[in-house]
C-alpha cells in the first residue's frame, strides 16, 4: 500500500483572479492501453488517447502527460465538490491537510490490485504539488506574462493540459474554462510562483493588492 503524506498546503490567500484549490491525492501513473483499461476501472474515469488532454469526472481527473504517462487526480480527500474540469472546483482551505489519508491509500490499494502483474508505475506524489486556479478576464494575460506558450483558446482550448513552465518554475498547466486554469505547482515554488503571478496581475487589479 502506498504510504500516504499529510502535509499542509503552502498558505495563500484568495484574490479576485488567485485561489488555492483543495487538497488533493495525485499520483504519477504510466501504464499502456491494458493496464490503463484496469486502472480506469477503479479510477471511474477514462484516460485521455489525445496528447495533452484531460479528462475530469465527480472529483477525479485524469491529465494526459506524455505517451503512457498521465497525472491522476482526486479532489475528495481535501472537500466536497466536483472536479475543476466537471462542474467547478470545489472550494476549501488550502490550509487544511488531507483528512481522508485512509480513504486516499485504500484508492492506492485497489489500482495496485486491479493492475495486477501488468507492467505499470503507479507513484503518490500528494505531498509534493498542491494546485492553483487562475481565472477572470485577464487570466491567459496574467500566466503568458511567464509562461511561454500560446494561450488564446484556438490554440489551448478547455480542457488541455500539458507540461511547461511559469519563469523558472515546472508546473502542469490545464484549461478548465474559458477563463480559468488550473495549474499543478511543486510545493518548494509556491512563493515563487505566486509572487510572480502577483506582480504580472498588478497590472489588472491595482487594487487587489496583489
Amino acid at each position: 500500500m502506498v504510504e500516504m503524506a499529510a502535509r499542509r498546503a503552502p498558505a495563500i490567500a484568495n484574490t479576485a483572479w488567485l485561489k488555492p484549490l483543495p487538497p488533493a491525492t495525485r499520483f504519477s501513473f504510466y501504464g499502456d492501453a491494458g493496464a490503463r483499461a484496469a486502472a480506469a476501472a477503479v479510477w471511474g474515469g477514462e484516460f485521455s488517447e489525445e496528447a495533452c488532454r484531460a479528462h475530469a469526472h465527480s472529483t477525479r481527473a485524469t491529465l494526459w502527460l506524455g505517451p503512457d504517462e498521465y497525472l491522476l487526480l482526486d479532489f475528495a480527500a481535501g472537500a466536497p465538490g466536483a472536479a475543476p474540469g466537471a462542474t467547478g472546483a470545489a472550494s476549501a482551505s488550502a490550509g487544511s491537510p488531507p483528512d481522508d489519508a485512509h480513504a486516499a491509500a485504500e484508492l492506492a490499494a485497489a489500482l495496485e490490485r486491479a493492475l495486477g502483474t501488468l507492467p505499470h508505475s503507479l507513484v503518490d506524489i500528494s505531498h509534493r504539488q498542491f494546485a492553483l486556479e487562475v481565472s477572470g478576464p485577464h487570466a491567459a494575460a496574467i500566466l503568458n506574462g511567464a509562461c511561454p506558450l500560446d494561450l488564446d483558446i484556438g490554440e489551448f482550448p478547455i480542457g488541455m493540459c500539458t507540461r511547461t513552465v511559469l519563469a523558472k518554475a515546472d508546473i502542469v498547466l490545464w484549461r478548465t474554462d474559458e477563463d480559468t486554469f488550473h495549474l499543478e505547482v511543486w510545493r518548494s515554488f509556491a512563493g515563487y510562483v505566486t509572487g510572480i503571478l502577483s506582480e504580472i496581475a498588478a497590472e489588472f487589479y491595482p487594487r487587489s493588492g496583489a
